[in-house]
């Protein structure tokens, strides 16, 4: 769990124990930081009309998206390399599928 505490509002991010969390506290805090640069009226204004929020709900999907997207291209360069023969072998001794 990820809890981040800035502008007098809190951000709580519950995951998974096998969610991969490279740089998850700075993804939480630009998320914080990005909700409140949005509704900093509504904010200081102490609006409590929840729906008005609703529209962060995108710009927070959009963030996860990019996230795992970087963990995917980080995961990417750290598998092994091409070589050649030796890397056809492998994958066929792997998924068994030697002819």
């Amino acid at each position: 769990m990820i809890i981040v505490y800035k502008y007098n509002l809190i951000f709580v991010a519950i995951l998974d124990k096998e969610f991969v969390k490279h740089d998850i506290r700075q993804e939480a805090e630009k998320s914080l930081d990005m909700f409140y640069s949005l509704y900093r009226r509504e904010i200081d204004e102490d609006c409590n009309e929840v729906s008005q929020f609703t529209s962060f709900k995108n710009i927070l999907f959009t963030q996860i998206e990019e996230y795992f997207n970087r963990i995917k291209e980080s995961e990417k360069s750290l598998e092994i390399g091409d070589f050649g023969f030796f890397t056809d072998a492998i994958k066929k001794l792997r998924t068994n599928s030697v002819h």
